[in-house]
């Protein structure tokens, strides 16, 4: 494992070239797995250790606790109906394309639970990627930015909801429209009670736990059981953890952790300025204020840096390179990228009076959560090696591609 971890902060190397570690990670995982193609086996052991898997799979959980933790309800409330517009175009046409016609018409003779998987990767939206660009071109606070980064978190709930839908079919065979209505009743019920129950329940958690300690490693403790908590009631009901996770995220704020101790960082610049001026203690807490409300997130991303990774190079692994030795599924795999872009790009025509093409090309890129569909899709057994790889090559294509032209047309905006 210490190998593994290794490798994929050596992987980190691509970020070098203005690519998301994510995408280096998957490489080394896919070199790394396939090594037994040329005689060294060493990591086919670790690729089926059960302890490697669990670290992994606790790894997707911390991710979706992260992306829940980095999105905010009353923003994506402000971008409003545009967003909501976009994501569902990007939810429902890439889901069409690959569960009804590019699925059946390139890969016959899959189970028909198989293109359902195809779909719903398909239907993924990668906002850290996209936010990064936008960040790095300096247009975050533009409009076009503000409805992609809104639409993509929109566009990761009804994911998780199709998830939970397609799971269940995998799982029973088929599902009734009621079944099916259940489930959606279920993960939003489930959505919007965590949030509300949560942020109820969530400042007198912290003021229990702060009366016992009030040092961040409590602070920690607190975050990230009440993550693994509601991971494991959204299992207890029929959803995926990660269901659990992603609202974790979106309940806690650093609002409800008042009592305890700040950022070390932040209490130092703090009473150093007691003696400033008014004005310049108002522009230093400006500055500081954003650190202070992410306190939360800057806890959490140490424990992010070492799972998180682990799952991304555990996937890599999973990818048979030898079911690329076969052109027609390269040929496939490129088709289907090129849907995938379709499907994305003309979401942008929902964006209203905002730049189409761009809020379009934002949306394309499918990183983490693409993936953690096709994981998902081949633990239930219905996701072929040839339809993961498939997946897969899909997944790093619109990642590697999408930045440039992202940032292209951003500067001629």
């Amino acid at each position: 494992m210490a190998v593994l971890l290794i490798a994929a902060k050596v992987a980190s190397l691509v970020e070098r070239i203005g690519q998301p570690s994510v995408l280096g990670e998957l490489v080394m995982g896919v070199v790394l797995g396939n090594l037994g193609l040329i005689g060294f086996g060493a990591f086919e052991a670790a690729e089926a250790d059960p302890l490697i898997r669990f670290l992994a799979e606790l790894g997707v959980i911390i991710l979706l606790f992260q992306i829940g933790l980095e999105s905010n309800i009353q923003k994506m409330a402000k971008v409003g109906v545009p967003a909501f517009i976009v994501a569902v175009i990007g939810v429902v046409v890439p889901f069409v394309l690959g569960t009804y016609v590019v699925g059946p018409w390139l890969m016959p003779g899959l189970d028909p639970n198989a293109y359902l998987f195809l779909g719903a990767a398909l239907t993924a939206t990668s906002v850290g990627i996209t936010a990064r660009v936008f960040k790095d071109i300096g247009k975050l606070q533009t409009p076009e930015a503000q409805i992609v980064l809104g639409a993509a978190v929109i566009d990761d709930v009804i994911g998780l909801i199709i998830l939970a839908i397609v799971s269940a079919i995998a799982t029973a065979g088929t599902v009734s429209g009621g079944t099916i209505a259940l489930i959606t009743i279920k993960a939003i019920g489930f959505l919007a009670g965590a949030i509300v129950i949560g942020r109820l329940i969530a400042p007198g958690l912290g003021r229990i736990f702060s009366a016992i300690h009030t040092g961040v490693g409590m602070k920690f403790t607190l975050a990230i059981t009440f993550g693994l908590l509601l991971a494991a009631a959204a299992q207890t009901i029929g959803l995926a953890p990660i269901v659990g996770a992603f609202a974790a995220g979106l309940v806690l704020d650093s609002v409800h952790f008042r009592y305890f101790k700040d950022l070390g960082i932040v209490s130092d610049v703090r009473k150093a300025m007691e003696n400033a001026d008014s004005e310049t203690r108002k522009r230093i807490e400006e500055t500081i204020e954003p650190h202070a409300e992410r306190h939360i997130e800057y806890l959490v991303e140490p424990l992010g840096h070492f799972f998180v990774p682990l799952f991304f190079v555990m996937t890599g692994m999973s990818v048979n390179l030898a079911t690329l030795f076969d052109p027609s599924i390269i040929l496939i795999a490129l088709a289907i990228t090129i849907v995938a872009f379709i499907g994305k790009i003309v979401a942008g025509l929902g964006a209203g009076r905002a730049k189409k093409s761009i809020v379009g090309w934002g949306m394309v890129p499918r990183g983490e959560v693409g993936l953690i569909f096709a994981t998902i899709g081949r633990g239930l057994g219905v996701v072929t090696d040839e339809l993961f790889s498939v997946i897969v090559i899909v997944v790093i294509l619109t990642t590697l591609l999408t930045p440039p032209i992202l940032a292209y047309k951003l500067k001629r905006y």
